[in-house]
């Protein structure tokens, strides 16, 4: 019985499929399987039922997972441990972030930058996508921490989360547009033609909720990932954006106007994530402590 193996057997567990944990492991699906098979004959009983649509466990591999999961997590404590002894950071640090996150208000880059030149010898592989997706991926070991926008629904309870800007959420409208004053309710919105960013966002998300709580559901003619497009489509007049507060200079480059959103007001956090269940590598662990430090001073 091989490390790998049992790493091969948790991942197609976790995936449910030979064809997704394959690609995630970045092995041909014939020799993931062979391994599996290997892995099987040695125990003597097989630990996957490949007949339905979705592998799964058999009864016997549903007792061996939490085995094997605590086997490779023992492994990489005893890395950790021994790497923290040395003062060795190394490996690599996966990050992930919103869409737009790495701008003049965070300059993640500098970070990122500063990281790289202290600790040459560990790789950092960048991820842009949306905050839903990010803790999926977070849940599923793939990334280390991640920059998200909280949607206002509860958390897993094993995620680490501190929050580095909270913003008020306005509305952006044509700068020749006559009909909005400073301020509208949010039932003002009922059925006018929104723009907004895509599913699975923090503030697509909060925004749903405060709709929700006011008894309707969004019109949503337009949506996109980058907040700059939207300000742009709402610029043409194609509808009402939903953004986070501009300043004036901003509202002004983009030929909009902003109207504050009141009765509730809505208020956007983005926030850093982290996993706490399990031990995160020491280079990890600094990579977050200085992203923590910087985000800090930059509020």
């Amino acid at each position: 019985m091989e490390l790998r193996q049992l790493r091969y057997f948790v991942t197609v567990a976790q995936e449910a499929s030979f064809t997704r944990a394959a690609a995630r492991l970045h092995l041909a699906q014939p020799g993931l399987s062979a391994q599996i098979r290997q892995l099987e004959r040695e125990l003597g009983h097989p630990l996957l039922d490949r007949g339905g649509r979705t592998v799964t466990v058999t009864e016997v591999g549903a007792a061996v997972l939490p085995q094997a999961r605590a086997a490779l997590e023992a492994v990489e404590r005893i890395t950790h441990t021994v790497d923290e002894f040395s003062g060795l950071l190394r490996g690599q640090v996966r990050v992930g972030l919103i869409s737009g996150a790495a701008v003049e208000e965070f300059d993640v880059a500098a970070v990122l930058a500063d990281f790289h030149h202290d600790h040459p010898q560990v790789g950092i592989s960048l991820t842009e996508d949306t905050s839903e997706r990010m803790l999926a991926a977070l849940g599923r070991g793939e990334l280390d921490l991640a920059l998200i926008g909280l949607t206002g629904a509860q958390l897993d309870p094993a995620i680490g989360m501190e929050v580095v800007l909270e913003t008020a959420l306005v509305t952006a409208v044509a700068a020749d547009d006559p009909g909005f004053g400073a301020e509208l309710p949010l039932a003002a919105l009922r059925g006018r033609p929104l723009i907004c960013l895509t599913p699975g966002t923090g503030i697509r998300g909060v925004f749903e909720r405060a709709c929700a709580a006011a008894g309707f559901e969004p019109a949503i003619a337009y949506e996109a990932a980058a907040p700059a497009l939207l300000l742009r489509l709402a610029a043409r007049g194609l509808g009402v954006a939903v953004v986070p507060v501009l300043t004036a200079e901003e509202a002004t480059a983009f030929g909009v106007r902003t109207v504050r959103i009141v009765e509730p007001e809505i208020r956007g956090r983005l926030a850093l994530a982290w996993r706490t269940d399990r031990p995160a590598s020491p280079a990890a662990k600094v990579l977050l402590g200085q992203l923590r430090l910087a985000l800090r001073a930059d509020r």
